[in-house]
């Protein structure tokens, strides 16, 4: 009487269920998957490729330039201090591919998400279907992204940029939704007044109107992926949390702490000028 009844537990039934499913899917689907993984491969590789080119000291010199106009002169030569420290500890290579993986991620986030965001604010039954998508992506432990990019990509870098993006896109999406809905009402209806159009009021009035908070979304959209990197690792994507994953195994701290660190580095430089942009639209909007 205290023990659930064993004739009731049909989790084996389920679990057998599902991985039926997924075989269907993973058989049926093929090419679909296929050109998925030959499209994000084609953006991935040539860009990867390009940062690994361009040489050290005139990316370093890029950085500091971007981060100097985005933050300011100081942070221009800690985000120069940053890079240089990680080229030092021999991750040079090692960030141009994690950059790589989390920027390629982040824009099939700003592809995906920013259609999205902009349907859910103008039907109201479509944010509702979609805001407890959204919540689910957002409840979900980050590893369970893995199983399925791994059944359906298989080990390497497309299912780490997959991964990646389904963690990462659920704020930009919202932010975007958020920063429409939430345009100068008496901008959007002088707009109306003047006889604009549905999609003129869109791309003339309530997408600039919305471009601060639709930033501070890519912000964190950016964020998000970055906080894959360790993850995106398990399964076969070599970035900086793989010298991380080796330091676990292995037990050598020093190979864990380095990597960590640079991931710490490369984390505030991305934030920082990503913010800094953000912050300069919204003092633009606002004179």
């Amino acid at each position: 009487m205290l023990d659930f009844p064993k004739e009731w537990d049909f989790g084996w039934e389920v679990i057998k269920f599902i991985d039926g499913v997924v075989e269907w899917v993973v058989v049926n689907w093929d090419p679909f998957f296929s050109a998925i993984n030959s499209g994000v491969l084609h953006i991935l590789l040539p860009f990867e490729r390009f940062l690994l080119l361009i040489p050290w000291w005139v990316f370093i010199i890029l950085i500091g330039f971007i981060a100097w106009r985005a933050a300011g002169w100081k942070f221009g030569i800690i985000a120069v201090s940053f890079l240089i420290a990680m080229s030092f500890l021999g991750l040079y290579d090692l960030t141009m591919s994690t950059l790589a993986i989390v920027l390629t991620a982040s824009l099939i986030c700003v592809i995906l998400g920013l259609p999205l965001g902009i349907a859910a604010a103008r039907n109201n039954r479509f944010d509702e279907l979609l805001r407890p998508v959204l919540d689910g992506m957002q409840t979900l432990p980050s590893f369970v992204y893995l199983i399925p990019a791994l059944m359906l990509f298989g080990l390497g870098k497309t299912p780490a940029v997959m991964a990646t993006t389904i963690y990462a896109i659920p704020p930009i999406i919202r932010l975007t939704n958020l920063g429409i809905r939430q345009a100068d009402a008496a901008v959007v209806e002088a707009g109306r007044a003047f006889g604009a159009t549905a999609s003129q009021l869109l791309r003339k009035i309530q997408i600039p109107l919305a471009m601060p908070t639709i930033l501070a979304g890519l912000n964190q959209t950016i964020m998000m992926a970055l906080a894959m990197v360790v993850i995106a690792s398990m399964i076969g994507a070599k970035t900086l949390g793989t010298e991380v994953l080796n330091g676990i195994a292995r037990l050598e701290v020093g190979r864990g702490f380095t990597g960590g660190i640079s991931i710490v580095f490369t984390a505030i430089i991305l934030d920082r000028i990503s913010q800094g942009f953000a912050k300069k639209e919204r003092r633009v909007m606002t004179r």
